[in-house]
């Protein structure tokens, strides 16, 4: 199967009056054509700008991002409008990535007039048509985002970045800010129309419980950083990473027989701005030492199973 997205040493720097603080430092992974790249952490771990910076809302500071085989990541004006028909976004709030000012009908149709494709009876049509596919009633066509619950405002959305068939769709925690009910239908209607449309995903969260069930492929992010890629059942069955296995065990447990101690993370978090060499968990992990000062990097210890950590990977090898 071959490769929609490959990201070869992407970095993105912010300048604070404080230094350089490293968003997205020195990342490394593919996502298959048809399947879903999950990208998990706590907040402020990069990963919603690494989102940003695939489809080029934020531009990179250094590193190659790959689009269907070809390099994008420099384009001008005119490359960028016909990258975004193909690569798309769906943000975390659905009120605040709309215009209150706009109809439904009206936020569907405008990629659809902005790309100047279609004339207006094929814009009309275009739009009755998307709405059906995500499941919003025709009757709600003149309706404004206030009027629309969370759930029908995140369909208009999804509409929204469907408009223009792409292909590459980043999910920038898309149903956080929902009820828990209305999730599982925003999840089961994104999954529907990966395997009808055959779209490719990076599905950002820091929910691990959302993750498992939509992700063929999981990566776990530490202040800027992958520490953890495996395949989604690999990376719940044998999380090898600290900062992993601590994630896991804040799940909550639906089985009451089973006993489940969380994890408690102590200590300082590492600062990313002008960040130390070596691993930035260190100053949290309970198996710290002093070869956790020297850089880490992702090692393959398991079949498609990597992790970025000195003791795990020495482990492994005595195994």
């Amino acid at each position: 199967m071959s490769n929609m997205i490959e990201v070869n040493h992407l970095k993105k720097y912010f300048r604070t009056s404080k230094g350089l603080l490293h968003a997205v430092d020195d990342v490394n992974f593919s996502i298959a054509k048809g399947t879903t790249l999950g990208v998990v952490g706590e907040s402020g771990c990069g990963k919603s700008t690494l989102g940003r910076v695939l489809i080029h809302l934020e531009e990179s500071t250094e590193g190659q991002i790959l689009f269907d085989g070809k390099d994008v990541t420099r384009l001008n004006n005119h490359q960028l409008k016909k990258f975004h028909e193909q690569a798309q976004i769906v943000f975390q709030d659905p009120y605040s990535s709309v215009n209150p000012r706009k109809t439904v009908e009206e936020t569907i149709a405008e990629p659809l007039r902005y790309s100047r494709r279609y004339n207006r009876r094929e814009i009309e049509a275009q739009t009755r048509k998307l709405m059906d596919l995500v499941g919003i009633a025709q009757r709600l066509r003149m309706s404004y985002p206030h009027e629309l619950d969370g759930g029908r405002r995140q369909r208009v959305v999804i509409a929204r970045a469907l408009a223009l068939e792409p292909q590459f769709i980043v999910c920038d925690e898309p149903v956080s800010s929902l009820d828990v009910s209305i999730q599982a239908q925003v999840l089961n209607l994104l999954q529907d129309l990966q395997e009808e449309r055959k779209l490719t995903y990076m599905f950002i969260t820091h929910d691990l419980s959302v993750v498992k069930h939509i992700s063929d492929n999981i990566c776990v992010m530490y202040l800027g950083q992958m520490v953890e890629t495996s395949p989604a059942d690999e990376l719940f069955d044998h999380p090898l990473h600290p900062y992993t296995q601590a994630l896991l065990s804040a799940i909550p447990s639906t089985d009451i027989h089973h006993i489940q101690e969380e994890t408690i993370l102590e200590g300082e978090l590492t600062s990313p701005v002008n960040p130390k060499p070596g691993c930035r968990f260190r100053s949290r992990c309970p198996y710290a030492s002093a070869a956790c000062d020297q850089p880490q990097t992702l090692q393959e210890v398991r079949p498609g199973h990597c992790v970025a950590c000195h003791k795990v990977q020495q482990e492994m090898r005595q195994a």
